[in-house]
């Protein structure tokens, strides 16, 4: 793939993968058994969880069929060997913020039942410090929600933990956390039933840990905020975006040549 023709984007917009891709019979099985795909999902997730945030989301869906990959997933993960191609100058670069006086902001945001197979949502975050990503994360939640509000509830509460990690460890270096950190949500729903207690009757089913992101939000340790899906940087975490959307995105990560 040295000499291959760049892409755009991650993944293809508007082309799900899907079990139903998979091999249907020993021949097709056997054929695959020649391909790579392990290997090449293997670096490729490698490349995600250190210095590449912007195919976590692509990266996890390939890895979802590590187990019988077909054809369509190994054309999916020659398409982001494509895409690293022609962005493979690109590098996390850290500076001086704006005009933001946090010492980090968070990002949250889920795909409510993005995954055909069984209907589990994709959720995903990001902790941005000194303009760059320092903390991502792109995952296929545990069980199905019943809406689009649960999904967001649900990964903001894994984002809200990763906001305790990151305030406890700027700690230990010295920083003074002395206000509540930004949790950045584009859904308002999910908002006000992390803010508001009164909301319990909508999440009552979910189990109680999830419940743990308000006492944080009441204690003062947490501020949510509503922030527009246009400026939604989770968002590259949790779907296949188009490619001006990925561009822009790429920026407020931090990745820059």
């Amino acid at each position: 793939m040295t000499e291959c023709k760049p892409t755009l984007t991650p993944i293809e917009p508007g082309t799900p993968l899907t079990s139903e891709m998979c091999p249907k019979n020993d021949e097709e099985i056997k054929e695959m058994q020649k391909i790579p795909y392990l290997i090449a999902v293997g670096c490729l997730m490698y490349l995600a969880t250190t210095t590449r945030p912007d195919i976590a989301y692509a990266v996890g869906v390939l890895g979802r069929f590590n187990h019988n990959p077909g054809p369509r997933h190994w054309l999916a993960v020659k398409h982001l060997l494509r895409y690293l191609k022609g962005t493979i100058d690109h590098k996390l670069i850290y500076g001086p913020g704006e005009e933001n006086r946090e010492l980090f902001v968070t990002y949250t945001n889920a795909d409510h039942g993005g995954n055909r197979d069984n209907g589990r949502s994709t959720g995903g975050y990001v902790t941005c410090i000194g303009g760059g990503a320092v903390d991502w994360r792109s995952w296929l939640q545990l069980f199905v929600t019943l809406s689009t509000t649960e999904a967001e509830f649900v990964a903001a509460v894994e984002a809200g933990k990763a906001i305790k990690w990151t305030q406890n460890i700027l700690q230990e270096f010295g920083y003074l956390v002395n206000r509540p950190s930004t949790l950045l949500i584009d859904n308002q729903s999910a908002l006000t039933v992390a803010k508001n207690p009164e909301h319990h009757g909508r999440m009552k089913h979910l189990d109680l840990k999830y419940f743990w992101l308000r006492d944080q939000v009441e204690y003062g340790f947490i501020s949510p905020v509503y922030i527009p899906t246009s400026d939604q940087v989770a968002d590259i975490f949790t779907k296949a975006l188009p490619r001006v959307t990925i561009e822009k995105f790429r920026l407020l990560l931090g990745l820059k040549q």
